[in-house]
This record gives C-alpha cells, structure tokens and sequence, in this order.
C-alpha cells in the first residue's frame, strides 16, 4: 500500500462524510481480475463489503476491449439483452456466439465469443485459426438493423489480419488461380489479389468501433504475429509465415483495395492477429478500448455521483498506466475530483493518479490464497476502505 496522496481532490478522504451524515457513496469500477472474477464479479464482490460496512454502492464494471467487454456492457446497461447466433468458429465447423444490444440500434460483438482462444478447447492451431465468426456476427448486427456496432477484440485465438472477417462480410481474397484463399494467417502468402467491392453495403450507413487494448502495429517486431503469435502457439518458424502473410495482405489491399499504407502502423491495427488493420479496411474506426468503454457504460455521470471510487484488476504494474481499464477509470475521477483507490491482486507500482493501492494479498488471512478466493478477499477490501474513509483517515 503507498502512502496518500491528492489531499487537495473535492472527496479527499478527510472530507468524506462522516457516519453522522448521509451514508456515503462508493462507486465500484474494476476491470476483469483475469483468471480469476469478470468485472461484473469483481464489482459486485466490492459493492458487498462497502455496504458490509454500511456505505451505498453503484457499480460499472469496466473494460479495455479485451475478453470480457461485452459481458461488462451488457453488466452496466439495464436496457441491454443478449441473443445467440450461429456463426463459423475458429478452426471451421459451426458453433453458437452471443451477440449483444445495449440498445435498439447499438449492437456489441465480441470477437473472442466466435474466434477466441477459448473456443479452441486446447486445441491451438495458429495457421489455420480465423476471424470468420467475427464477420458472421457483424453480419447478424446488420441484419438486426444496428447502426452503430461496437467490437471488443482481445483475446483472440487467430492472426489472420481480419481476413476471415472481411469474407465473411463480402470481400474475394483470391489466389493466383482466382480461388478464395482458404481460412486462417497461414494462407495468407497464397493471396494474389482482393476485392473490397462486394463487402456488405449496409456498413456504409453504420458506426462501427473497435475498442482495442493493445497499440501494435500489424507488421514486424512489435506486430501480430511476433508479439501474440507465440501465445496463440506459434513456433518461430509459424510466427514468421504468419508475419509473411500479414505483409502480403498489406501489399495486395493496398494495391488492389486503396487500403492506405499507413493502416499497417497504426496503434492497434496488430490487436486480435490483425484483426484490428482487417477491420479498419472496412471502415471501422479503431479506439482505445477503456475510453470507449467508460462512455458506453455511462462512467462519467456515475463518478460524478460519487464520493469515492474504487477500481482495480489482477495486477497493478508499469503497464496500468498503458491505457488499461483502471487508469482511465482514475483520471476520469481526478478529472471530476473524486478520489479513487485501487485493489488489485499483485501491486507492483502505483501510478500517481490513484490516491493508494490495496494489495489482497495485505487483507488475506493466513492460508487464503488470492487466486483462490478472490470475492472474499474483494468483499473485505470494500468493507476495509469505507471504514477507513469514515474515520477520516
């Protein structure tokens, strides 16, 4: 735990409400603990110990674009529903992915729900996996008479540079005999030429975002393949065939499609295998993730209403302040001068917009395990920050 800080902030701890006025108001904004709790988890397990301790909460469970963003979404919208589509999954076959609707018009899709890795149930297989199923559920949007889609592309199992999804929407990736290429990153270097003509005309008159939770570039040492391929089962020699293949991709809707060549470095072009550059070669515009987020959840208003806020994840490291989910959700209270603290499972560094940083580990019991039981551990750290604030600490 550090030591306080922004003494000066509107909510400061020291002029939070004490326990003779209006109970106070504690909102609770974490991201996923990955492996562990989603963030609607996460959240409610906070909201239990801050009233454990006699203290309101609201929650908005957040996220970056990563695996999880649509069950945040739907989480934080009481107007939300879900509906379940067929679609093509990673490695071919057929198989049933969620789609989801915060509004009559606003549709999210989760790429990970139909080319995630946790779809290939151990199977791993990096030059063939696709984003087809990704393009399948865009195409049920469409057809559900969505005018905005928002797309959330972490946790991906292919590095096919969106080509999958691009054929899923219409586009004719063909190889030297004019034949469709067949799925997946590895058959990229078989691609000749590429027509966009024919993708899907309703994308014209929709608003598609893509909330990515990483800035690579689709090519090179920091792209697709080199920096996820391994994660995904790449060997070295497969990461560099999956790289060949996004190059020529590059090269051949540049040429054939007027795909502008600075699409290939722009931050997050290389989120998902590429998906990102595939789908920003639609059209779609490509976003930070946790600020796109934070205004679909309505982040702002529920600060606003708040005397405290509370956010967090698995582990707080020199990488929170890279645009992760908690560190938008601090700025965002500084900005509205509401103090905000963070939990997190490991806390490695603070950055200086959290007023301090909670570890689990400093309010597990001997022989509690973190991972093991992170409500519990969640639950308690809530109930212990609302009764430091209440004593003015």
């Amino acid at each position: 735990m550090t030591g306080d800080r922004h003494a000066g902030d509107r909510h400061a701890l020291e002029a939070v409400p004490g326990p003779t006025r209006r109970p106070l108001r504690v909102l609770c904004a974490p991201n996923a603990f990955k492996g562990t709790l989603s963030a609607p988890a996460a959240a409610a397990a906070l909201a239990a110990g801050v009233r454990d301790a006699g203290a309101e909460a609201t929650m908005v469970p957040m996220a970056d674009g990563g695996d999880g963003t649509l069950d945040t979404l739907l989480a934080g919208s009481g107007s939300a529903r879900c509906e379940r589509q067929p679609v093509h999954g990673p490695l071919g076959g057929r198989l049933v992915a969620r789609l989801g609707w915060l509004d009559a018009t606003t549709a999210v899709v989760e790429l990970a729900e139909a080319a995630g890795l946790r779809r290939l149930a151990g199977r791993r297989e990096p030059l063939r996996a696709s984003s087809r199923g990704a393009g399948d559920l865009i195409r049920h949007a469409l057809d559900g008479g969505a005018s905005r889609i928002l797309v959330g592309i972490g946790g991906s199992a292919c590095t096919d540079g969106g080509a999958g999804l691009l054929a899923a929407l219409g586009a004719r990736l063909l190889d030297a005999r004019g034949r469709h290429i067949a799925d997946g990153g590895g058959s990229l270097v078989d691609l000749e030429r590429a027509d966009l003509g024919d993708l899907d005309p309703r994308l014209r008159g929709c608003r598609v975002e893509v909330a990515t939770d990483v800035n690579s570039p689709l090519l090179g040492e920091r792209g697709a393949a080199a920096v996820f391929g391994p994660q995904k089962g790449a060997s070295p020699a497969q990461v560099a065939r999956l790289d060949a293949g996004l190059r020529r991709l590059a090269e051949v809707l540049e040429r054939d499609a007027a795909v502008a060549p600075a699409l290939r470095v722009r931050p997050g072009a290389g989120a998902a295998g590429g998906s990102g550059y595939g789908l920003a070669a639609a059209g779609a515009r490509l976003l930070p993730g946790a600020p796109l987020v934070a205004v679909a959840a309505g982040l702002d208003r529920a600060i606003a209403e708040a005397d405290l806020v509370v956010t967090g994840e698995g582990r707080l490291d020199s990488q929170t302040s890279a645009g992760k989910a908690p560190i938008e959700v601090a700025r965002r209270a500084a900005r509205l001068g509401v103090l905000c603290i963070a939990v997190a499972g490991v806390v490695e560094s603070v950055p200086a917009e959290f007023h301090h940083a909670i570890a689990l580990t400093d309010v597990a019991r001997p022989g509690e395990e973190a991972e093991r039981v992170p409500r519990r551990l969640l639950r308690r750290a809530g109930a212990g920050i609302v009764r430091d604030a209440v004593r003015g600490r």
